[in-house]
C-alpha cells in the first residue's frame, strides 16, 4: 500500500515506512522532528524538470507526468526498493509540495504501482 502525504501532516500508525522524496529539504521542518525513515533524493524530479513544471503547473501537468516517468525509469534500483517497502510494511511518500493533486508523488506512486 502506498500513501501520499505532505511532510507537514501528522504521522500516523498506518504510515508504514515514511520516505521524503523531495530533492530539497522542506522549510520549517527540523530533521529531528520529521519522523522519517529515509530521504530518497534519487527519485525526485531533476531541478531542471521541477523548475520547468513550476512555471506553469496547470498547462504542463500532462507533459510533466510523461517526462518524470521517463526520468524514474533511470532509477530502477531505487524504484524496486521502494516497491518492496510498499508491500511490507507499507509506504508513505512525503513531499513539501502544497498541491496534493498535481505533484511528483502522484506520478511516482503510479509508476510504483505499475500504472505510469
Amino acid at each position: 500500500m502506498i500513501q501520499l502525504k505532505r511532510i507537514y501532516d501528522e504521522p500516523s500508525e498506518d504510515d508504514g515506512c515514511r520516505v521524503l522524496v523531495d530533492r530539497l529539504w522542506p522549510r520549517g521542518v527540523a530533521k529531528a522532528d520529521a519522523a522519517l525513515d529515509e530521504w530518497c533524493k534519487a527519485v525526485a524530479p531533476s531541478d531542471e524538470l521541477r523548475n520547468w513544471f513550476h512555471e506553469d503547473v496547470e498547462d504542463r501537468w500532462r507533459d510533466f507526468r510523461r517526462k518524470y516517468a521517463e526520468q524514474l525509469r533511470e532509477e530502477s534500483d531505487e524504484l524496486d526498493r521502494l516497491a518492496r517497502l510498499a508491500d511490507d510494511p507499507g509506504l508513505t511518500l512525503l513531499t513539501a509540495t502544497k498541491d496534493r493533486e498535481r505533484n511528483h508523488t502522484v506520478v511516482l506512486k503510479d509508476v510504483l504501482e505499475g500504472k505510469g
